[in-house]
């Protein structure tokens, strides 16, 4: 279904974050090189957590799965505002605005489920160090990551099929990519329903995992203040300390795109604050992961190693032929 027949609106104008010409091409420049980042940067956690055996274990298969989806979320939406900024040409079709709605929405909604999943798993581990290892199994930590897949296909797909019923006028969406908020406020028929599934999937589906998270590292918390050794309590808590960061960058960023669009009602400056949470968050993931953790390090350490001892003896190979 497309828009309504009243309108003549086939194409939308993504406006972007500036509209000043100078400032295009530094933009290019940096968000290019941000998405380059994220993508070389998570890419290697899913070489380095595959590669290496002794990383075959949930909290590192979590790892995987979230750079796998932060790659695909930064994916969905940048390289679509770099083609707009390199032609000099805004538009997008109303079928790749939904297409772009639909993929941001589902991999920016299952990021919030395996962050709860992780959290979920760190409880476990700390918690209850007995039964970790039975509780979280292969087929369990698959069965998480497929219901936090369906369940965030599911709320993607009815978050835009309620989008289609909407009809449009103005076709300049204030943002950098087709956001799901800007284009229920976009649309000039009721948008009732649209804000009543929007607020009810955002309090049960956000308001959900981040009860999950909070609740997990209370009770983190209060079996490390159990734990009578300092040097007992600084190892159990840095298996946590990535986490506790990737989330709090998530949430916070989040949380301030809906602080600012509430406090200044200016859609440029939520457009401006959503880059957190949907470029930086997901290019910072991989370092605050690699750069605190001594396994991540030593599996890429290995990775290398071995990619170089594959390319010698390729060059050998092809020199004796």
């Amino acid at each position: 279904m497309g828009p309504d027949n009243d309108t003549q609106i086939s194409t939308f104008l993504l406006l972007g974050l500036s509209k000043e010409r100078d400032f295009q091409p530094l933009i290019f420049g940096l968000f290019l090189s941000m998405y380059l980042i994220t993508v070389f940067g998570n890419l290697l956690i899913i070489l380095a957590v595959s590669s290496d055996s002794h990383l075959h274990i949930p909290m590192y298969f979590f790892l995987s799965s979230l750079s796998f989806v932060d790659i695909c979320f930064t994916s969905t939406i940048i390289p679509k505002m770099l083609v707009n900024i390199q032609t000099e040409n805004k538009v997008i079709t109303y079928a790749g605005c939904i297409t772009q709605l639909y993929f941001s929405t589902l991999f920016g909604g299952w990021d919030n489920f395996l962050l709860a999943v992780m959290a979920y798993d760190r409880f476990l581990a700390i918690c209850h160090p007995l039964h970790y290892t039975v509780k979280m199994n292969p087929q369990f930590c698959g069965l998480l990551v497929l219901v936090s897949w369906i369940l965030s296909v599911l709320n993607s797909l009815l978050q835009s099929l309620i989008v289609l019923q909407l009809s449009y006028t103005d076709m300049e969406i204030p943002h950098f990519f087709c956001d799901l908020n800007q284009m229920v406020k976009l649309g000039c028929s009721d948008t009732f329903l649209n804000d009543t599934v929007l607020y009810f999937s955002t309090g049960l589906l956000a308001g959900g995992p981040l009860a999950g998270i909070l609740y997990s590292y209370s009770k983190i918390v209060s079996s490390l203040c159990r734990i009578s050794s300092a040097q007992g309590k600084y190892k159990a808590f840095s298996t946590c300390a990535s986490h506790l960061s990737v989330v709090s960058l998530f949430y916070f960023s989040v949380l301030g795109v809906y602080l600012i669009s509430a406090a200044t009602h200016s859609s440029h400056s939520t457009a401006g604050a959503s880059v957190m949470y949907s470029v930086v968050a997901p290019m910072l993931n991989p370092f605050i992961y690699s750069l605190r953790n001594k396994d991540i390090k030593g599996a890429l350490k290995r990775f290398y190693e071995m990619a170089g001892i594959k390319r010698t003896t390729v060059l050998k190979v092809t020199n004796c032929h």
